[in-house]
């Protein structure tokens, strides 16, 4: 039985990521014996805005070296607008400089952004046509569906719930996303972002969307979780987490 070091950057104000993934994995070792142990990095920001949002991005170096000191095995870039702020296609810029900084420290680790980890489980699913559901103010939600159709998708709804405070977004009641995703127009849809955010909780509201739907639900933590087991050759399966964490994929 092999234990991983799971290592995190996560905004300062994030309380959702360091919850969800451990509650993801923890409910994995019920069916798998890999073990996890949870390691995080913290970047300043308080207010979901462009500037704030570039100015923490720059502090991602240090935390990746902070993480590489602990001899994480996978590290996970855990804030998806800030990375698509910094403009199109940069995720691949973010892993490769923030697994630079973990090789230079003698710490070489796999680095997974939330950001590049939706565009992945999107592809793993085959989808091409979305729907999505964020907290952010409606300028910053657009930004993310021009993001994501730049890499090939379309974003055929979008709902912002218009939330600046990163605080406020993660003391969101993590089932609220099964009513307000009724609201989406999921017509000629092939999958659901249930949250496209990592710091509005929406686990327990995966499941049974996609129960009711009938489509493929998702969000950013759970396309983060799949692509760190992926990343670590690991099954990619959790219970009850929808059905990119099948095990099918």
């Amino acid at each position: 039985m092999k234990t991983y070091r799971i290592g995190q950057i996560v905004p300062s104000s994030n309380t959702t990521m360091e919850t969800e993934i451990p509650a993801m994995l923890r409910a994995r070792e019920a069916l798998e014996p890999e073990r996890f142990t949870f390691h995080s990095a913290r970047m300043r920001m308080m207010t979901v805005n462009p500037e704030e949002l570039a100015r923490m991005d720059a502090d991602s170096d240090r935390c990746a070296l902070e993480l590489s000191d602990a001899r994480v095995d996978v590290l996970g870039y855990a804030c998806l607008v800030a990375i698509m702020n910094m403009g199109r296609g940069y995720h691949c810029q973010s892993e490769r400089r923030l697994h630079e900084c973990t090789v230079s420290n003698g710490g070489a680790a796999p680095v997974v952004t939330s950001a590049g980890a939706l565009i992945h489980g999107l592809q793993r699913l085959g989808a091409k046509k979305i729907a999505i559901l964020t907290p952010y103010m409606k300028p910053l939600t657009a930004m993310v569906v021009d993001y994501i159709e730049h890499e090939g998708f379309e974003v055929l709804d979008a709902i912002s719930l218009e939330i600046a405070d990163n605080l406020a977004v993660g003391a969101r009641d993590p089932r609220a996303p099964i009513e307000i995703s009724r609201r989406l127009n999921t017509a000629n849809c092939d999958a659901v972002v249930l949250s496209a955010c990592v710091q509005m909780p929406s686990l327990e509201s995966i499941q049974p969307v996609q129960d009711r739907m009938g489509l493929p639900v998702l969000s950013a933590a759970v396309c983060t979780t799949y692509q760190m087991l992926q990343t670590l050759g690991l099954k990619t399966i959790v219970p009850n987490a929808g059905e990119l964490l099948s095990g099918r994929y």
